[in-house]
């Protein structure tokens, strides 16, 4: 789907905004909607229940995603500002994280944090769909995160955001531009959404490749016995069961005592569990620690071909230690020294629903799930012979590569379509695209007419 620009355009005056349709006017986002109008009185009954927004709830593409429920008593202070429909939130604080949202048909008692600006739009001027649309444009929010002030936590000023100038189609052309893209937008989403959806099928995919064959060899004419254990079933019948701590000769957590001390700019890889992913340790965003301290903590210094596992976040998530990290060492992790054993098919294991049921079983934490050491060592699973462990790493690697490479060109596809979406929008509201023309299909009238109907 192509379309042709407008007829004549104008210098908007604004650098970072170009030119725009000559007939639009350029003004302050304050001249077409007010900001912060309405708050939650101090007054309210302590028994009022509302559904409060925070940051963390909202994102520029899928809108609000979550709220959560308080009395009005025992609600954060900042839960103060109320909303209705048509308005936009507009994260002020932490600009970088783009937290930006229409508000939909929202519920009565729906509050937002005093985190956010609340746009709202000045009837008959500024439609409230198109709004939506304008300050989700690139280059809008650019703008927005420019004009932050600070390090840690970048911020604007509400009265700073809402004077920066906006482009102002007629009423008319709004809610065209509106409908254009309510309609685009949703075909792209319906897209993007197929991609995610193909993504946790392959994630599915690898851990079920990676379970079977940790649990079940790769022979299926192999003599099995009973595991005990329903939903395992049958295991090879020459493997031995061994618990973690049979298996590897030391087993220990990083540097506990104030491990930051030991932090230097230059040096050895210093892995604290951040940089842990699955199978693999991204070793360019570890920090760093000197030989000297690294050998100071001789216990947990790491070779390649230990395991690493982290404790914290994403409690069970192991990989191997590559070369790169010789004489390294770690901290917040476990470490689980080499032994007489292939370290990638106890690589496999440790991430396999085998392990990963057994570590939700006895982790802890609301915030922060974790576990502890003492639990940890006595993970059990079947140990196969040492050639056989080696097939089934290779296995597993090869598998995971096969399924890593389609994730990988999904995700590709999904950035793809979310590009798209966002250049789609930003070119629609600034005119760079006449859609005052375009028309939906019958399907897409059926639906349009079908979702009013609800």
């Amino acid at each position: 789907m192509t379309f042709s620009g407008y007829s004549e355009y104008k210098d908007s005056g604004e650098e970072w905004l170009g030119k725009v349709p000559k007939h639009w006017s350029i003004a302050p986002l304050k001249s077409s909607a007010s900001c912060n109008d309405t708050v939650l009185p101090e007054s309210t009954d302590d028994e009022y229940e509302i559904d409060y927004v925070e940051i963390s709830d909202v994102n520029e593409i899928s809108g609000i995603t979550g709220s959560t429920r308080y009395k009005f008593s025992d609600a954060p202070s900042r839960a103060r500002r109320m909303l209705r429909h048509g308005d936009v939130l507009i994260s002020t604080v932490r600009t970088y994280l783009r937290a930006i949202a229409p508000v939909v048909s929202p519920p009565e008692n729906l509050i937002a944090s005093t985190g956010f600006a609340v746009v709202r739009p000045r009837e008959d001027i500024l439609d409230g769909t198109f709004l939506g649309y304008l300050l989700r444009a690139e280059w809008w929010i650019s703008q927005i995160i420019a004009r932050s002030v600070g390090v840690s936590y970048p911020a604007i000023n509400a009265s700073d955001l809402i004077g920066l100038s906006v482009p102002l189609p007629t009423w008319h052309e709004q809610t065209r531009i509106a409908r254009f893209l309510n309609h685009e937008t949703a075909r792209i989403d319906a897209m993007i959404e197929e991609q995610q959806r193909l993504i946790e099928l392959l994630k599915e995919k690898r851990q079920a490749v990676i379970s079977h064959a940790v649990t079940k060899g790769l022979d299926p004419t192999v003599t099995m016995k009973d595991s005990g254990v329903e939903w395992l079933g049958a295991v090879p019948a020459h493997w031995e069961r061994k618990r973690l701590k049979n298996i590897s000769p030391f087993i220990a957590v990083g540097i506990v005592v104030n491990p930051s001390e030991f932090v230097a700019e230059d040096g050895l890889p210093f892995i604290y569990g951040g940089e842990v992913k699955e199978g693999v340790i991204e070793v360019d965003k570890a920090r760093k620690i000197s030989p000297e301290h690294s050998l100071r903590n001789r216990k947990t210094m790491l070779e390649a071909d230990d395991l690493v596992t982290m404790r914290v976040g994403y409690p069970g998530l192991t990989a191997v230690v590559p070369p790169s990290c010789e004489g390294g060492n770690c901290a917040s992790v476990m470490l689980v020294k080499r032994g007489n054993f292939d370290s990638r098919w106890l690589c496999a294991v440790m991430n396999s629903r085998l392990v990963r049921q057994q570590v939700e079983v006895v982790q802890y934490g609301a915030a922060q799930k974790q576990f502890n050491i003492a639990d940890a060592v006595e993970f059990w699973m079947y140990k196969p012979p040492l050639d056989e462990q080696s097939a089934i790493a290779q296995f597993v690697a090869e598998q995971s590569l096969i399924i890593d490479d389609l994730s990988a060109e999904s995700e590709k596809s999904k950035a793809l379509l979310q590009e798209r979406r966002s250049a789609l929008i930003s070119a629609a509201v600034t005119g760079k695209i006449d859609v005052r023309g375009w028309k939906p299909t019958l399907r897409e009238l059926s639906r349009e007419l079908a979702e009013e109907a609800v």
